[in-house]
């Protein structure tokens, strides 16, 4: 099946940004750079798991992927505030 753009790729652990663009697409402006910092790792994981195109599994996250997956989210929140 072919993808129609970017956003139906298929992303995973690995794909800190991607997840990051998804996260930020969903709250906004409602986490703000303190708050994406004070969230806790299982609703962020949560989060992460409810984006359509992620393909990895709950069992596979650790806390460097979520730690990273955090401050891209932060980056990607400066970048457009």
């Amino acid at each position: 099946m072919p993808f129609e753009n970017i956003d139906d790729l298929p992303i995973n652990w690995a794909d800190h940004e991607d997840i990051a663009i998804k996260l930020y697409e969903r709250f906004g402006d409602d986490f703000n750079e303190g708050k994406i910092y004070r969230i806790r790792f299982t609703d962020l994981l949560d989060w992460i798991l409810e984006i359509p195109t992620f393909e990895g599994k709950r069992e596979d996250s650790n806390e460097g992927h979520l730690e990273q997956i955090q401050a891209k989210w932060v980056y990607e929140w400066r970048d457009n505030n």
